[in-house]
């Protein structure tokens, strides 16, 4: 070997020895080539075995006696830890020094069969470890405490959500129960009022019966809002999306509120259309009722209020403009409010704030749309978005919306049926004031016993829903059979229900919700009349 080359290999190994992890190279049987400083002094061995030609073994045996290699025999601890740093062709072990420190041993074995040995002082890293996982653990163990506590808090606000949903449900149904029970005295007041109304002309009691009139009037109106209310809240609205005519609509819409409007000297007009939308009918009138009903509340006399429906796209756009009170754009949110007013419409006409509130629950439930412009002191216009249903065969542009029949009621034989009979003497009342020829009964039974169909037959029937001792609906299927199929018959009920209306539809029976307004009720039975036809009445 070169002088050259002594030089160099006596400069690497100084220079291995300054390096901080113990290094130690065998042959390929295992004995030592050469060692560094750091390999001697972290392993703590003698002079003797550090020289060249020592055994791994014999080094491995002075540690496993020492007790560095754990409790057992020497001689078997000794010749496992060398199959340990041998047995592949790279290991990574762990142990504990003489000085209690933690060794990280990595063996590799190389291309001539020889061995490197290295290892360091991972105390410090260990310790790391071992406090994150301590840390992990009590991380772990927080976590699982606050995901307990979450779970309890969910199922305590679950039980909470589970009692308000039956409260909820059970306050429904008794507002559906009294409902019932509380508009049946005051539909009969209703009706009462209604003939007093008539009667009284040229009495001097006019202004008095409408006073009472207009108090009962705000009476069901608050009665009405609550119970939609409820039902709303409730998620008692189950819409029923099918197509339907506008033009069926805007008629009840005006025969409902064109007496109004001429009570308050307004120009009410609706635009006749031959537009078929799809949604529920009963609740899209129920937003348009409050819509009109509100547009003519706060009109002064000598306004206009106008109901009209336009083609937008693939939407029906129908209208409902005024040249009311109106509003700022900083009042629109005010004004959907529960219990709401504001101030110049609260000074105009008497309320609670209801009306918008309800449109806005039903215009969110039935998913839709709805507009609003508004100019303080110039009027208002409410805009509502349904889908337009496009038919096969649309009416004529020009085609007349059909008019209501001018005939008179005189002589109609009406058959009213009511479980109450204050309100059956208030319907004989009404009724009879119009020229009407009426009979009543307060149920199937009191029909046959009472031989009101000996000799009379009548032109159509008012019938309750809820009777004594069946529903409204199979009472007039019965009457239908022993009169005549072609019956015609209008359901008279507090009960405002989509499944009941939908019942009725199918059978063929109108709806008339109590309280019964007289003006709806003329122009319902006036309907009626027309299908039934010019009959032959038996003599009585």
């Amino acid at each position: 070997m070169s002088a050259l080359a002594i030089i160099s290999e006596t400069s690497f190994r100084d220079a291995v020895d300054f390096i901080p992890q113990g290094l130690a190279m065998f042959d390929r049987d295992l004995r030592l080539v050469a060692a560094n400083r750091a390999y001697a002094e972290s392993l703590g061995l003698p002079r003797h075995l550090i020289v060249d030609a020592t055994a791994l073994y014999d080094i491995a045996l002075f540690l496993a006696r020492r007790g560095d290699l754990g409790p057992g025999d020497p001689t078997f601890l000794a010749a496992q830890r060398v199959q340990t740093l041998t047995q592949s062709h790279s290991t990574v072990t762990q142990r504990q020094g003489a000085g209690g420190q933690v060794l990280e041993f990595h063996s590799s074995r190389l291309p001539d069969g020889g061995l490197i040995i290295s290892f360091s002082d991972v105390s410090a890293r260990v310790n790391a470890e071992e406090q994150l996982a301590s840390v992990n653990q009590s991380l772990e163990g927080r976590v699982e405490a606050r995901t307990a506590d979450l779970i309890r808090l969910n199922a305590e606000l679950e039980g909470a959500r589970a009692k308000a949903d039956t409260a909820n449900r059970d306050k429904t149904r008794f507002l559906a129960a009294a409902s019932h029970d509380l508009l049946q005295p005051l539909n009969a007041a209703r009706l009462y009022t209604a003939t007093l109304v008539e009667r009284a002309g040229g009495t001097g009691l006019d202004d008095l019966a409408n006073s009472i009139e207009q108090s009962l009037t705000a009476v069901e109106e608050i009665m009405s809002a609550l119970l939609d209310i409820s039902r709303i809240d409730a998620g008692a609205v189950k819409p029923a999306n099918v197509p339907f005519q506008l033009r069926d609509l805007f008629k009840k819409l005006e025969v409902e509120f064109a007496p109004l409007a001429r009570r308050k000297d307004l120009h009410f007009g609706v635009i006749d259309t031959t537009l078929t939308v799809q949604g529920d009918r009963a609740y899209v009138a129920r937003i348009l009722q409050n819509l009109v009903s509100n547009a003519i509340k706060y009109t002064k006399a000598g306004g206009r209020v106008l109901v009209g429906a336009r083609l937008r796209g693939q939407r029906i756009r129908i209208d409902i403009i005024d040249t009311g009170i109106g509003f700022n754009k900083d009042q629109h949110a005010l004004i959907f409010a529960e219990f709401s007013r504001l101030e110049h419409g609260a000074r105009m006409a008497q309320g609670l704030g209801l009306g918008l509130s309800i449109v806005k629950r039903l215009v969110t439930a039935l998913g839709l749309t709805l507009e609003l412009e508004s100019r303080e002191g110039e009027g208002s216009r409410f805009s509502l978005y349904l889908p337009l249903v496009r038919v096969t065969k649309p009416a004529p542009e020009g085609a007349p919306a059909p008019r209501e029949p001018a005939s008179s009621l005189h002589g109609l034989r009406i058959l009213c049926v009511d479980n109450e009979r204050a309100i059956l003497d208030a319907m004989e009342g009404l009724l009879g004031g119009w020229g009407c020829d009426v009979r009543s009964a307060r149920s199937l039974k009191d029909i046959d016993k009472d031989r009101l169909l000996v000799g009379w037959l009548p032109d159509l029937v008012l019938m309750d829903y809820h009777l004594d001792q069946t529903s409204g609906l199979d009472a007039v299927e019965w009457l239908r059979h022993n009169v005549g199929g072609h019956l015609p018959a209008a359901l008279v009920t507090a009960d405002r229900s989509a499944a009941v209306r939908t019942l009725a539809e199918e059978r063929n029976i109108a709806v008339v919700t109590k309280p019964v307004k007289p003006a709806g009720l003329r122009a319902t039975i006036t309907g009626l009349a027309t299908q039934r036809g010019p009959m032959a009445h038996k003599d009585d």
